[in-house]
């Protein structure tokens, strides 16, 4: 049994890897199809038509998708940055100091997250219209980092909770002020934590829809997934093709984003391991 049991583990693991990447696949092989090849009822995972590489140019010329992909390439990392540079701090403070900015602070986490989103953006649409930020890429960054905050905070503050205070106690014994004992031994120990934090943020941020539909209307403004759902026309019909090609292109990002967070994720547990 045992000699069968990790050849199993081997044949999960990859049954596991191709039900997660088909859709992918799918999704790519749909970038380069025909629109009478979408269209009809044949299924096949290879084009038949010929690969039709036009469908690039026109998600690239429609719908102003390279205007779009900057917007959201500035809202999600601006988010991102408040979110780390806000929660670190907070998420200390929660993890470490006793009393009621911890009761206080937990019990606004787990409220934030029973409210949906649709019951809070009538009064955030009537705040923003007053001070001027609708329409806005600053609003909408806003409104994606007080949404991103709370599970952002609650994910951090459990990585903080895990580093001992001995190490911190050692620091201060040693003469080191808080400033320096936060800078030099727990930031390091802290950098899977905020990259895992990170990722979430960047990833919360830039798939975000219905906020964007709310809140931007100038066409200049829209984010990524706004303007692939301006692919699907008035009378719903959708272009298959390019924005099947708009939807590989605005998965590009975020690969890249995940592949030089993940080198600070390895490396950051590296030298928590070494730390510790």
């Amino acid at each position: 049994m045992r000699k069968l049991a990790k050849p199993a583990q081997y044949v999960a693991l990859v049954l596991y890897i191709v039900f997660l990447g088909f859709p992918l696949l799918w999704l790519l092989s749909s970038s380069v199809k025909s629109s009478r090849e979408l269209n009809s009822l044949t299924v096949s995972l290879w084009p038949t038509d010929g690969w039709q590489w036009q469908n690039y140019a026109d998600a690239l010329q429609r719908q102003g998708l390279l205007r779009s992909a900057a917007n959201s390439v500035i809202v999600a990392l601006a988010a991102t940055v408040l979110v780390i540079l806000i929660s670190f701090p907070a998420a200390y403070a929660l993890a470490r100091v006793r009393g009621v900015l911890r009761i206080v602070g937990t019990g606004w986490i787990l409220v934030s997250q029973v409210f949906p989103v649709v019951l809070i953006i009538m009064p955030l649409f009537l705040i923003l219209r007053t001070i001027h930020l609708t329409d806005s890429l600053v609003g909408l960054t806003f409104v994606h980092v007080t949404y991103t905050m709370p599970f952002a905070l609650w994910m951090l503050q459990g990585y903080v909770a895990a580093v001992p205070k001995d190490l911190e106690e050692a620091g201060a014994v040693d003469g080191a002020a808080r400033f320096a004992v936060l800078r030099h031994i727990v930031l390091p120990l802290l950098a899977p934590g905020i990259a895992a934090t990170a990722m979430f943020s960047f990833v919360s941020s830039w798939n975000e829809f219905f906020f964007a539909l709310v809140l931007l209307q100038s066409p200049s403004h829209y984010t990524l997934p706004i303007a692939l759902a301006m692919f699907i026309g008035g009378e719903g019909k959708v272009a298959l093709g390019p924005l099947a090609a708009g939807a590989i292109l605005a998965a590009i990002p975020s690969i890249v984003f995940f592949s030089i967070m993940q080198k600070r994720l390895v490396s950051g547990l590296m030298a928590g391991a070494i730390k510790g």
